[in-house]
């Protein structure tokens, strides 16, 4: 009994195998690289209980952090297509750890916030680099399956970094910083000793100009042209946005639901969900991905929107803490899908000229669902309650879900009329 169930967890496993062997050097990357994530998801924390700073002023210096992430992937995926991925990773990615080492030495003190700022700025101006390598890397046949085994290595290491930080920020506070920057620094060096540059060379481009992959043929031009020519990615990350905004309600909207119920015991039981999420990333990412595999992205990511529409919109029904943690497991489901079909359907439509940017794009959808999150979702509590919140985030996840359904028939139509093209014209 034990070995047949051992065979078969094995065998899930086993669908990782085959991927390009910078894909797991990378993925060990990430993995250490998140587990010394502590400096941001405390930052609030530390600007408010250690500064003392106010709500208004540490809010406003987040909003500041933010934009300057949009800015810095912007800037970086224009970089990473002109002066190769593993540079520019390197070279930024190292600036924002040495910044945090310097925190670290400042102790408390307001200069820290200005200061990663630019830690901030310098390390989005990675992430595109850091995208596009992957792209580079993989194929439309094994995109899902590496971009899965990538996001399991990097919530392996949340996962175990949240719990070290909390530990560090009540006791070495400085050690939130200087962990940050060791791990990074121990990452950064498996990708400068293991893992080559992929910047596409012109036989490269010229071999994808004449396979299959239409998405992914070279474009002339800049990043809009290229974008307005590719007419399904334009919409997709339009409707993907309203998923970002769904899922930022996990961090604003769902604590004050949680405090308004339970009072002083809401945050313990917030973290306590956040607990379930990371184990069900963990233990669930390579059997969905196994699960979905033969699906195509954009109907995996509608079906995120279903996990998203039935998780947080049975929140309406006030039954109890185990109602919470009931929705947490659903649209943690969700959540796993989405994040690594949205990455795998910009990859799969992105120019092989322009990867770099296009993997701006990604870090931009995310940005923008989340900036505008807590703003609008703060207005329309504020008007009619935290309680119906739930029943517009399930108007909104219908809206989104109809979206990809729409988007998936015109792709399917559009393929039919490209393979049969005499039909069409006789219609």
């Amino acid at each position: 009994m034990s070995t047949k169930s051992s065979k078969g967890l094995w065998g899930i496993f086993t669908e990782y195998r085959g991927l390009p062997r910078e894909v797991y050097i990378l993925f060990f990357a990430r993995l250490i690289n998140s587990a010394g994530w502590f400096v941001f998801p405390f930052l609030t924390f530390y600007m408010t209980q250690k500064l003392g700073m106010d709500a208004d002023v540490s809010g406003l210096f987040l909003m500041i952090i933010a934009a300057l992430q949009g800015l810095g992937s912007v800037v970086g995926g224009k970089l990473a297509d002109h002066m190769g991925r593993k540079a520019i990773l390197l070279l930024f990615q190292t600036l924002s750890a040495l910044i945090f080492g310097v925190c670290g030495f400042l102790g408390e003190t307001i200069l820290v916030p200005y200061l990663l700022m630019g830690a901030s700025f310098c390390g989005s101006i990675a992430h595109p680099a850091n995208g596009a390598l992957v792209t580079d890397l993989t194929t439309p046949h094994n995109r899902q399956q590496a971009m899965s085994l990538l996001y399991l290595g990097m919530n392996i290491g949340v996962a175990a970094g949240h719990m070290a930080g909390g530990f560090l920020f009540e006791n070495f506070t400085r050690w939130l910083f200087w962990g940050d920057m060791i791990t990074s620094l121990i990452a950064l060096s498996l990708v400068l000793v293991f893992v080559k540059d992929t910047l596409p060379d012109q036989e490269e481009i010229e071999a994808i100009n004449e396979s299959d992959r239409e998405g992914e043929r070279s474009a002339r031009g800049g990043v809009i042209r290229a974008l307005l020519d590719r007419p399904f990615l334009l919409v997709f990350c339009s409707i993907a946005i309203i998923i970002t905004f769904i899922y930022r309600q996990v961090n604003y909207t769902i604590p004050q639901h949680l405090s308004a119920l339970f009072g002083t015991d809401g945050a313990p039981y917030f973290g306590t969900m956040m607990t379930l999420n990371a184990l069900v990333v963990v233990f669930c990412t390579t059997p969905l991905m196994v699960a979905t595999r033969r699906i195509r992205p954009v109907y995996n990511v509608m079906l995120a929107a279903v996990t998203y529409a039935v998780g947080f919109g049975m929140l309406f029904f006030e039954i109890g803490v185990w109602w919470f943690f009931a929705s947490a497991v659903i649209w943690t489901v969700g959540e796993i899908i989405s994040t690594v079909n949205i990455g795998v359907y910009v990859a799969n439509h992105s120019p092989v000229t322009h990867r770099g940017r296009f993997n701006s794009i990604y870090y931009l959808i995310q940005g923008a669902g989340g900036a505008v999150a807590p703003w609008l979702t703060g207005m329309f509590i504020a008007s009619h309650g935290v309680r119906w919140a739930w029943p517009m985030v399930f108007g909104l996840a219908l809206a989104a879900i109809a979206g990809f359904a729409i988007l998936g028939k015109w792709e399917s139509r559009s393929r039919r009329d490209q393979a049969h093209p005499a039909d069409t014209a006789a219609s």
